[in-house]
């Protein structure tokens, strides 16, 4: 599906970013891994011999790395034909006016900005590919927000905006632009996530879960990552050319109230 591919994906030291790109790989694509931490060589390794990786150590709000780190893409993969914007924090769970204009900041640079700098860089590549596409991991939380998220939900809101307007701004280079909007996603993150909901309202983890996601869901379980990374080869492929200014959920269908 993705032979003589090659995806650059952010965040790819852990969680949805690693199923992404194992995802890619298995499909034919060479997968550049970039993230701050050396979780991304743990990534190369799952990987192995399946695809050619280069794992790349980038801060996304560090424009000279990103830049660094695009162009090095490029020289030794061989171009560029999928951008996968998947690096993000949670921020804090806290009320609004709890909230420190240095968390806020925080969370709006590594998941707005780094975005922004990693596409700024490699569109003059993805210009130059027959099948090129990028793909925006936000949330559910930017169209159906959490309680007490209000820096994560306005990052993820604005990522579905930033992809709706690339979409038009690239479409004449024939470079599509999506985003996945995943609901509750299996592993750490979201257990965490869940336990600072818990906490804050003073009950069990298991009656946050089942308060904020699970009685949510017509589906018996919550996502699996590597259905996030099905969604981006498909998206990244020839087969997926007239998909573009979309957000996809992918969330077992949570109510959205």
């Amino acid at each position: 599906m993705l032979d003589s591919h090659v995806a650059f994906v952010t965040g790819a030291s852990q969680g949805i970013g690693r199923a992404i790109a194992v995802a890619l790989a298995e499909r034919g694509a060479s997968v550049a891994l970039a993230a701050r931490g050396d979780g991304i060589y743990e990534t190369a390794e799952e990987i192995g011999d399946a695809a050619p990786t280069l794992p790349v150590e980038t801060d996304v709000t560090d424009e000279a790395a990103v830049e660094a780190a695009v162009e090095e893409t490029v020289a030794e993969l061989g171009g560029l034909d999928l951008l996968v914007n998947n690096a993000g924090i949670g921020g804090p769970t806290a009320m609004v006016e709890d909230v420190s204009r240095e968390e806020w900041q925080e969370t709006q640079d590594v998941n707005v900005l780094g975005s922004f700098l990693t596409v700024k860089h490699a569109v003059p590549s993805l210009r130059e590919s027959d099948c090129a596409s990028i793909v925006n991991i936000s949330s559910i939380a930017g169209k159906d927000p959490y309680p007490s998220r209000t820096p994560y939900a306005a990052s993820k809101a604005a990522l579905i905006g930033f992809g709706r307007s690339l979409a038009y701004e690239l479409g004449e280079d024939g470079v599509t632009v999506n985003t996945i909007c995943p609901g509750a996603v299996e592993g750490e993150r979201v257990e965490r996530m869940i336990q600072r909901q818990a906490d804050r309202r003073g009950v069990s983890f298991e009656r946050a879960m089942r308060d904020r996601v699970t009685d949510r869901l017509p589906l018996d379980s919550i996502v699996d990552p590597a259905d996030i990374g099905a969604l981006v080869a498909f998206l990244g492929s020839e087969y997926a050319r007239n998909i573009t200014a979309q957000d996809i959920n992918v969330d077992s269908g949570a109510r959205q109230d």
